[in-house]
């Protein structure tokens, strides 16, 4: 007697139902996938009780006919594939975003499918009912565009109650349904989507143009008009691979990797290969804790792609991920550096929003005396006479710079092992350059001996001077890396650090970029790598751990991120602390070239951290706050 029995279809179904609709959010993908594939430009969603206990789905595609219908909902039947000349079928030319023909069966075992469809050529519309795996004939129904299919999938779940145990609160399947219509309105601007929740209108999207336009106009008003504003056009392409897309400027980051989408051939997924390379790509301007905004869409040959990974076709496979990585990471370097000194927006509707019209607590009378005040006034640029007393702000004259040459010695910073390939960075400008056309401005002021304010041909600046001399610092020591001027120190014993062979293999294959960076390695055996040289800049560190670190970075990301962060975090430390204080009096040349260094500079618009160095406020916002507009 054979042990061995075959699964009822019934069964089979519910077991690819696990697979392919996890959650009510899973089954709306799919059904807006082929409603995509149909040519649907209007896609309208509802869903009720997280989706759990309604679901519909219309759109104005090109329909199915009463003889495709039953078809529809058999397992592995699918119009998206075709046989090649030879009869056999080719799952390297996908050009669509469905294929496996599993989603309608696998949703019709395990809740109420009724599908209503009508085709441009045809008469009248039919409908087909799958309950719980059991298909009703088809019979005739009404549908009220002239063409197109409705989806409705009531009680999910139902016949696999075990299932519904594991279901989130209602509130949770909503946002998860609110941000997989998001997901697929990103990747398809010229689809009009709209959602329903629970009979509240959550999202109403119309059709835009498909380029660049009508892309960021969707990405706006999904992810806010901010992003449109804040965003860097991504533009690149390398050996028939290309990549488009809007990036945030680092200081529009966010604490969570949330917001990060990416796209391939329209498809959403969720990639560690692109997530790695993304993360490289702003290792040089974010904290560990914040993560930068973007919506990245790749174009590649599907033979150079792999979509049938998993069932639910979220994972893919490169044949070239190293050729993806790089094009990654150089567009996004290559778009923030063309970004120059420019910092989020945000950064200044934040300030604005802390200033506050204040009532004047008394009025002054033609007799009052001004209290003495303090030795040092809030702003200045030069010291206080012995005997200043404050004039009324209607009559006091404008600052005036005073002239002072060069910098004094303790402001040039030293750079340790790093000094000879680092030249010193001096704040000198000609005395009578004070003109507001600048990007920056002209100096007036420091206030509290810590922040520039600078004028502008239509507004006002405010400069943390430490935090933007020391990106200018480490902007400085970064050059000289990148020219080779890495100092290394010798291991007096080479040490020997044990490891899987597979992690050799993978060290090995970094074995060139390490050295660019001053690690030396060579293979010690199968199951040993032999460090002999080190970065300078590391001291006395664990060169044990940093070798696994890199060997797990190499496995998980196809980076050797530990090694760069780890001296990206140095540097920042050094030029953190051989820049200019906070405290520090500069004199008005000090300030310009200052601010001159920063216009010239790429990323100074944020510190080493992440945060902006400068704020800008426009003259009609500061009109505002005293009611003069």
């Amino acid at each position: 007697m054979s042990v061995i029995a075959r699964l009822p279809t019934e069964t089979i179904n519910r077991i690819a139902a696990g697979e392919v609709v996890e959650r009510p959010s899973s089954a709306i993908k799919e059904l807006v996938e082929n409603a995509i594939d149909a040519g649907a430009r209007s896609i309208d969603i509802q869903a009720e009780m997280g989706g759990l206990s309604r679901i519909i789905i219309e759109d104005n595609g090109r329909g199915m006919s009463e003889i495709d219908l039953p078809l529809a909902v058999e397992r592995h039947a699918t119009s998206k594939l075709k046989p090649q000349a030879d009869g056999t079928w080719d799952l390297l030319h996908i050009q669509t975003l469905g294929f496996r023909g599993e989603a309608l069966p696998s949703m019709g075992s395990v809740a109420r499918l009724n599908i209503v469809s009508k085709p441009a050529d045809q008469d009248g519309a039919f409908a087909i009912e799958v309950d719980g795996g059991r298909i009703a004939p088809l019979r005739p129904a009404a549908f009220s565009r002239p063409h197109g299919t409705r989806v409705e999938l009531k009680d999910l779940f139902y016949a696999t109650p075990a299932r519904l145990k594991f279901m989130k609160t209602d509130r949770a399947e909503n946002m998860a349904i609110a941000e997989e219509v998001k997901r697929q309105a990103m990747a398809h601007e010229d689809v009009g989507f709209t959602l329903e929740l629970d009979g509240k209108r959550q999202l109403r999207l119309f059709a835009e143009t498909q380029g660049f336009e009508g892309r960021l106009k969707r990405l706006a008003a999904i992810l806010g008009e901010d992003f449109g504003r804040n965003s860097l056009l991504i533009d690149q392409g390398r050996e028939g691979v290309r990549l488009t897309g809007y990036a945030g400027l680092p200081t529009f980051s966010r604490g969570n990797g949330q917001h990060q989408y990416l796209f391939v051939n329209g498809r959403p997924v969720r990639d560690k290969l692109l997530q790695g390379a993304l993360r490289g790509a702003y290792a040089d301007f974010l904290a560990r804790d914040r993560h930068p905004m973007a919506v990245l869409y790749l174009d590649i040959d599907p033979q150079d792609l792999d979509v049938n990974v998993h069932p639910a076709k979220t994972e893919v496979r490169f044949r070239d991920p190293n050729l993806v990585r790089g094009l990654i990471i150089g567009a996004l370097k290559h778009a923030l550096a063309s970004a120059g000194h420019r910092a989020a927006t945000t950064v200044a509707d934040q300030a604005l929003s802390g200033l506050r019209p204040q009532i004047a607590p008394f009025q002054p009378s033609l007799g009052y005396q001004y209290p003495t005040p303090a030795p040092r006034p809030a702003y200045s640029l030069d010291a206080p006479h012995p005997n200043y007393m404050p004039t009324p702000a209607a009559f006091m004259p404008p600052p005036a710079f005073m002239p002072s040459g060069r910098v004094e010695a303790d402001m040039v910073p030293h750079y340790g092992e790093l000094a000879e390939a680092i030249a010193d960075i001096e704040l000198s400008a000609p005395p009578a350059d004070t003109s507001t056309q600048h990007p920056l401005g002209a100096a007036r002021a420091q206030i509290h001996e810590t922040y520039i304010i600078a004028q502008t041909t239509d507004g006002l600046v405010i400069v943390d001077q430490h935090a933007a001399h020391e990106r200018l610092v480490y902007e400085q020591m970064k050059t000289a890396m990148a020219q080779g001027h890495v100092a290394r120190q010798s291991l007096l014993i080479p040490e020997i650090v044990d490891l899987e062979p597979a992690d050799v293999s993978r060290l090995m294959t970094k074995q060139a970029d390490l050295d660019v960076m001053g690690l030396a390695i060579e293979a010690f055996g199968p199951s040993s790598i032999l460090v002999r040289e080190i970065p300078a800049l590391l001291g006395d560190c664990d060169v044990g751990a940093l070798i696994r670190d890199l060997a797990d970075d190499i496995a998980e990301h196809g980076q050797a991120l530990a090694l760069k962060e780890r001296m990206a975090e140095i540097c920042g430390n050094m030029a953190c602390r051989n820049s200019v204080r906070a405290g520090r009096r500069l004199t008005g040349e000090e300030m310009n070239a200052l601010l001159r260094q920063m216009e010239a500079t790429p990323h100074s618009g944020q510190c080493n951290h992440g945060r902006p160095t400068y704020v800008e406020l426009k003259l009609k916002d500061i009109e505002k706050l005293f009611g003069r507009r």
